[in-house]
C-alpha cells in the first residue's frame, strides 16, 4: 500500500506508527472499538476534527484494514465504519496506552471526555481489588447510547446493549460520570443537581462507581519542578 508518510524502517513498530501513527488516526479506532458508528456519530465523539480530516483518516485506516465501511440492511440502510477482525487487536494496545497516559504528571484534569473514551476507560481502571466478591449487573445510559457492565470472578465486562435486570441503571453524560469515578465528585451531589438520574438501587450504583482507580503519577521532571516555582 502507498502512505503519504513513512519513516522508511523495517521496524514492525515503526511500520505499525506509518499506518495509525497520524493525527486523530487512533482516536477514531477508539470511537469504533465498541461497535460501528456512522460517519456523523463519528464526528459526535470527536468534535474538534473537521469533517475533511476525518474523512481522510478513516479512508487511510481503510485502506491499511483497520477499518472497513459496509452498509447496515434494511430498513436502516445506513453506510457505518467499524473494526476489521485485525484493528480490533487495537482495543488491549489503546487500554494500555491509557494507563500509561494516566500516570502523566501533567494529566489535564476536567477536559471533555466521549462517550466510548469513558466507557473505555472503565475497561482499563477497574480495580479488581476494590471489587472482591463482588457480583453485579448495571446499564449505562449516555445519550443514545447503552452500555451493559457485568461484575463477576473480579472482571469487568462491558459493552454496548440494553442491561437484562440491572440492579441499577445511571443515566448521565461522560463528563459528569468522569468526575464522580476519578475526581472525587459526590453521586449524591450530582443526583440532587440532576446530572446523574438512577433506576433501582442507588447503593448499587454508588458501589458501581467507586470501582475505577487511576493508578499513581509518575515523577515529574526536575525542568517542571523548577518551571513551576519559576512560575510561583
Amino acid at each position: 500500500m502507498a502512505i503519504k508518510r513513512s519513516y522508511n524502517e523495517g521496524c514492525a513498530g515503526s511500520h505499525a506508527l506509518d499506518l495509525i501513527g497520524e493525527r486523530w488516526a487512533l482516536l477514531v479506532v477508539r470511537e469504533l472499538v465498541f461497535g460501528p458508528k456512522r460517519f456523523t456519530d463519528l464526528r459526535a465523539g470527536l468534535p474538534a476534527i473537521s469533517p475533511n480530516v476525518l474523512t481522510q483518516r478513516l479512508d487511510e485506516l481503510e485502506l491499511a484494514a483497520v477499518v472497513r465501511r459496509r452498509q447496515l440492511p434494511p430498513p436502516a440502510g445506513v453506510w457505518v465504519y467499524e473494526l476489521t477482525e485485525w484493528g480490533h487487536e487495537l482495543g488491549p494496545i489503546l487500554m494500555e496506552l491509557g494507563r500509561w497516559g494516566a500516570r502523566s504528571p501533567a494529566l489535564p484534569r476536567g477536559l471533555p471526555i466521549s462517550i466510548d473514551s469513558l466507557i473505555l476507560s472503565f475497561r482499563t481502571m477497574f480495580d479488581k481489588e476494590a471489587a472482591g466478591e463482588l457480583e453485579g449487573r448495571y446499564e449505562l445510559r449516555l445519550g443514545a447510547y447503552r452500555f451493559d457492565a457485568k461484575i463477576a470472578a473480579g472482571q469487568l465486562k462491558i459493552g454496548r446493549g440494553n442491561a437484562d435486570q440491572p440492579d441499577a441503571i445511571i443515566g448521565s453524560d461522560p463528563d459528569t460520570l468522569a468526575a464522580i469515578a476519578y475526581e472525587g465528585r459526590k453521586l449524591d451531589d450530582a443526583v440532587r443537581a440532576g446530572d446523574v438520574k438512577i433506576e433501582g438501587s442507588k447503593a448499587a450504583a454508588k458501589r458501581f462507581l467507586s470501582l475505577f482507580t487511576l493508578p499513581e503519577p509518575a515523577a515529574p521532571s526536575e525542568r517542571a519542578l523548577m518551571q513551576d516555582a519559576a512560575n510561583g
